[in-house]
C-alpha cells in the first residue's frame, strides 16, 4: 500500500494532534452525553414516571 501511495503526485500529510484533537472531542462529546442524560435521570420524580405507567 505505501507504494501504491507514493505514485500519488500531491501528498498530504496528517499529524499526530489531528487524531488527539479528535479523540479528545469524541470523548468530550461522549462524556457530555452522559452526565446530561444521568443528571436529567436523577433529577426526574420517580412517582411520577410510576403513576404513568
Amino acid at each position: 500500500m505505501n507504494k501504491w501511495l507514493q505514485l500519488y503526485t500531491y501528498r498530504v500529510g496528517i499529524s499526530w494532534w489531528v487524531f488527539a484533537l479528535a479523540a479528545v472531542i469524541s470523548v468530550a462529546t461522549a462524556l457530555l452525553t452522559v452526565s446530561y442524560q444521568s443528571i436529567k435521570a436523577a433529577l426526574t420524580n420517580p412517582a411520577k414516571n410510576l403513576r404513568s405507567e
